[in-house]
């Protein structure tokens, strides 16, 4: 890689190694511990500002700067740190994916990151039902390895291609098939784990009166706190387990406190425990996970679902003890509030508009089967029983009468095919960014938002909430577990206000004591933290929170992991990430228009930490985020990279934004894909900042020669072309390349490309207008090319042109219509680009109004146009432009030009790769349309960026990154079905071109529409 995150000024010689290490206060000896850390352990050792301030929060509302973060590559590394640490009392916080809504993942602590390494796949057993995988593993690859066996671990949590095995242990995860498959902690056989004294031992089943045994064998090889922790837990079996039995909620979600009553509950059924059982929810706070063996499920033969609406929040709550009966495998819940931000979504807005006027709320009710007839049976089984009128496809005796309960559906929406599925519950696991996409001051927080009540208790519990919320004069809304009592409740409060403090707690205090009248619990999923660890001691009495503090003390004596969860001082109200004294200053004044709440700086502080950018990096899917895909760097993340230009806009970095450090590590290697703008499940538009943060450096440090020539590009391609062929063999000639590297930072690897003396614009002027006339046409438009096209690509244009006119499209090019200013803006040069775009508003739009649409046939040109034309101008002209602009095969498809067209039978299959951006904008789909119309199999590929990212591939210093990143394309490409790789961008055509697929540039798809013709 080009880049180096290790160094920020905290790297200088170690100093006295046998001198004490004051952690929370020392700032000049902290190169002694780093230096000991790294002689100890062959992992990374990071104790710089970026990476501390990167790994101080977590998905929550809390931020704790670390004192520093290793990523360990095995058990050994692990037990050095946790030896060292125990010698030192220095507090050690183990760490997955960083999903934790309860702020459990920070701590002023040394931070052992998992996922960086200590991710594999060890073994699978398929006839025992067991596979064994280290901690940092996620959940979504842990099932991937297991599909072809066609079983699976069952929890699963929403953000399982986030969030880790170890995480899931320390937070006893489930999700929303918990009703059939429980929590975590019911799936594991045995934990590898690391003791606070850095003792490496394994938990798993042991019989209860081997207890005794086991604590004296521990302490006679020597191993003290192994002997306290098997007498402790004998100790509490014996003497606890009446108020254990009586204390703990009688719930199928509870995560609060140790997982107590489950070995109370096994010691009394088997009569054997389960030591590794007890890390469950432990948070980390017990001992340190490196391993797990756990249990699997057979994956379900089929699924049906179905979509029960009703007028109201508190009719579908009292609907979800009846409709337990039925035996569902999940019953998800989703409010008049979720529903109102679900219709104002792109995304979800036409599946919105399909439900029955007046739906308030809705329940999501699956249900297991080992066929789709025995779903739809079990579909009408529930219909005959909660909506009135239903008249079953089955015998009346098969499905049942309403019952003479009060409460029913209004109405249902079915789904059987996967398509539908999928649909619906993207819907409802959209609930968290569809909440989060709000960019004021006031925010939906996630302290309270997973108590759970007994089912048949939630119509009570959430009438009582409301008269909560409307008391301190908020409100929340409501989604997600219905069926096993845990709804997703996020209060809306300005955290930055006193008085957004004093509510926050008081609504805490508060909820606490009505989950205790109704028998609930304060977390039924997302586990204690620094949000619920204090109202543990009310929830669970003296006694037990006695008993968890004993517990603590056995394992950890010193109390060095993750202090202060579960048992410990933690106060929720503090280190928040904002607060009364939190302040933001840009330093400047924003030169683009950010019609969001708030701004410039909303959009700063969007990014809640979910670590959505991070969850394609084991996984192809989606665009978000390549640079993180190909570095597997936290600053390389759209998460990284938000945090930390938040932390310095808030002054809580010793860097400014504009040094050119923070320039060159934090924001250079975010390329500009837009992958963010439609797959941050907040709307994060990185590209956007970064344009606004890059420009105001050029305005103070000035612009590079570099850059000035890549924003200028059609200038620079003009000129080749007026002399080519000579400048094509100029750039033949040995030594330019390293000329253009030496001089202009241009790789010499790369071929720039190839210059044509005869351009598209020469082709169109030098024939006899348009093959269809305007009294014939069906459509007319203005054919915009960008430079590559003009000047490299001709042959592209005129296929474009081929196709259109084909179609019965009268067909011009504007002669007073430069580049569409993507190469400035994509340079940060927002000036130039505003300038191009203002000359192209004022020629086009008349135009428009005279009846012509405007074509382009660059994919990154047409979102130019249709979406970045209104970030650097405003009014009625350009916004005419931006709605009539469309790229070329968006085009055919929009208006179905592609019906005047008569193809031939090609034989080709293709794979499509398509351009980012148009993804960005959900446009990809428009091309494949037409592909397949014509003839095609088109194997579309679910593929990111390809990293040239214009000229970002070009440049000296990015080139192992773009490789990088396009090494993962190429890899998808080789796997992919089609004879013929398409792509409609000029980089992305570039960089496959470099993997010699089809001995050159594969082409774009507008040639094989041609060539179909």
């Amino acid at each position: 890689m080009a880049h180096e995150f290790e160094s920020h000024g905290e790297s200088s010689p170690a100093g006295d190694p046998d001198a004490d290490y004051d952690y929370r206060n020392d700032t000049t000896n902290r190169p002694a511990l780093v230096a000991d850390l790294e002689e100890l352990v062959d992992g990374d050792v990071r104790f710089d500002t970026y990476t501390r301030e990167l790994f101080a929060t977590d998905a929550s509302a809390y931020k704790e700067l670390p004192i520093g973060v290793v990523s360990p590559v095995s058990t050994d590394d692990v037990v050095a740190v946790m030896e060292y640490c125990d010698d030192n009392e220095i507090p050690v916080l183990p760490r997955g994916g960083g999903t934790s809504l309860a702020g459990q993942a920070v701590n002023e602590a040394v931070v052992l990151d998992f996922k960086r390494y200590m991710d594999e796949f060890l073994e699978i057993d398929p006839e025992a039902g067991v596979a064994r995988a280290q901690s940092g593993i996620t959940i979504a690859r842990l099932n991937n390895h297991l599909a072809p066996h066609d079983l699976k671990f069952a929890p699963d949590p929403a953000w399982g291609d986030k969030s880790v095995l170890g995480g899931a242990i320390g937070n006893n995860t489930t999700g929303a098939h918990s009703l059939q498959y429980g929590k975590t902690d019911a799936y594991i056989e045995e934990c590898e784990v690391v003791l606070s004294d850095g003792t490496q031992t394994t938990f798993g089943w042991v019989d209860v009166e081997d207890l005794h045994d086991r604590a004296t064998e521990a302490r006679d090889r020597g191993s003290t706190i192994e002997a306290q922790v098997y007498a402790e837990v004998g100790r509490l079996l014996h003497e606890e387990a009446e108020e254990i039995e009586e204390r703990y909620p009688d719930l199928k979600r509870n995560v609060s406190g140790y997982n107590l009553d489950m070995l109370v509950e096994n010691a009394r059924e088997r009569g054997e425990i389960n030591m590794g059982r007890l890390m469950a929810g432990s948070e980390g706070t017990l001992a340190i996970v490196t391993e797990a063996t756990v249990s699997l499920e057979p994956v379900p033969e089929e699924t049906a679902l179905v979509m029960l609406t009703y007028d109201g929040v508190l009719p579908a709550m009292r609907d979800v003890a009846p409709i337990l009966e039925h035996d569902p495998s999940a019953v998800e819940v989703m409010d008049d509030v979720f529903l109102e931000l679900a219709r104002d979504n792109a995304e979800f807005s036409e599946l919105v508009s399909t439900l029955p006027e007046g739906t308030d709320s809705t329940l999501l009710v699956e249900f297991y089967a080992d066929s789709v007839a025995e779903g739809k049976q079990k579909i009408a089984n529930l219909l005959a029983d909660r909506l009135p009128g239903y008249e079953a496809a089955v015998s009346p005796d098969e499905a049942g009468t309403v019952t003479s309960d009060e409460t029913h559906a209004v109405d249902a929406l079915e789904a059987y095919d996967d398509d539908r599925q999928a649909k619906f519950w993207k819907m409802r696991k959209a609930g968290l960014p569809i909440l989060l996409s709000n960019t004021g001051d006031d925010k939906h927080w996630p302290f309270v938002e997973d108590t759970a009540v007994p089912p048949e208790k939630l119509p009570e519990y959430i009438s009582d909430l409301q008269d909560l919320f409307d008391e301190h004069d908020t409100f929340a809304a409501y989604y997600a577990h219905a069926g096993p009592g845990v709804l997703h409740i996020r209060p809306l409060l300005n955290l930055k206000s006193e008085a957004g403090h004093e509510t926050m707690y008081a609504i805490s205090d508060a909820m606490t004591d009505l989950v205790i009248e109704y028998g609930g619990s304060v977390s039924g999923e997302h586990g204690d933290g620094r949000s619920r660890t204090e109202w543990n001691k009310k929830l669970y009495g003296e006694q037990l929170w006695n008993t968890f503090r004993d517990l603590k003390s056995a394992f950890d004596p010193n109390w060095l992991l993750n202090p202060g969860n579960v048992c410990g001082d933690h106060d929720s109200t503090a280190n928040l990430r904002y607060d009364p004294s939190y302040t933001f200053d840009a330093d400047f004044d924003p030169v683009l228009n950010w019609d969001n709440e708030n701004g410039f700086q909303g959009m700063v502080e969007l990014c809640h930490g979910c670590a959505g950018c991070t969850g394609h990096q084991e996984t192809t899917g989606g665009v978000m985020c390549p640079t993180y895909r190909a570095a597997d760097e936290e600053i390389t993340s759209t998460r990284g990279r938000a945090n930390l230009l938040r932390n310095a806009m808030s002054g809580d970095l010793p860097d400014d934004v504009f040094d050119e450090e923070f320039i060159t590590e934090v924001m250079d290697l975010c390329i500009g894909c837009k992958g963010c703008k439609n797959d941050c499940p907040s709307g994060v538009d990185m590209a956007k900042m970064k344009a606004e943060v890059v420009h105001e450096y050029h305005q103070r440090e000035g612009i590079s020669l570099r850059d000035r020539i890549f924003a200028n590009v059609e200038s620079l391609l003009s000129l080749g072309s007026a002399f080519a062929p000579i400048s094509n063999w100029a750039m033949q000639v040995p030594g330019s390349g390293w000329v253009m590297e030496k001089t202009a930072g241009i790789a010499r690897e790369r071929d720039l490309p190839a210059f044509h003396r005869t351009t598209f614009e020469d082709l169109m002027a030098n024939r006899d207008g348009s093959t269809v006339s305007l009294t014939e046409a069906n459509r007319k438009a203005l054919v915009v090319p960008d430079p590559y096209t003009n000047y490299s690509h001709p042959h592209i244009g005129r296929a474009a042109v081929e196709v259109l006119e084909a179609a019965g499209v009268h067909v011009q090019v504007p002669d007073d219509v430069s580049d569409s200013g993507r190469p400035a803006f994509s340079k940060s040069m927002l000036d130039h680009a505003r300038d191009t775009a203002s000359g192209n508003v004022e020629a086009l739009a008349p135009q428009i109004r005279d009846g012509w649409d405007v074509v382009t046939i660059e994919p990154s040109d047409a979102v130019m146009y249709q979406y970045d034309y209104l970030d650097l101008l405003s009014g009625e002209d350009a916004e005419l432009v931006a709605s009539n602009t469309y790229g070329v095969l968006e085009y055919v498809d929009r208006f179905g030009l592609d019906e005047n067209i008569d193809f031939g039978e090609p034989t080709e299959t293709l794979t499509y790769h398509g351009h980012c951006h148009q993804k960005s904008v959900r446009k990809d789909h428009h091309a494949v349309g037409v592909l397949r119309r014509a003839g095609y199999d088109v194997d579309v590929l679910d593929s990111g960026c390809c990293g040239m990212a214009g000229s970002f591939g070009y440049e000296t210093e990015h080139l192992s990154m773009s490789r990088a990143i396009g090494d993962i394309l190429a890899d998808q490409v080789r796997d992919s079905t089609g004879s013929q790789v398409v792509a409609p961008g000029a980089s992305c055509r570039s960089q496959l071109g470099s993997y010699e697929f089809d001995d050159g540039e594969p082409p774009h798809p507008i040639e094989m529409v041609a060539g179909a013709l």
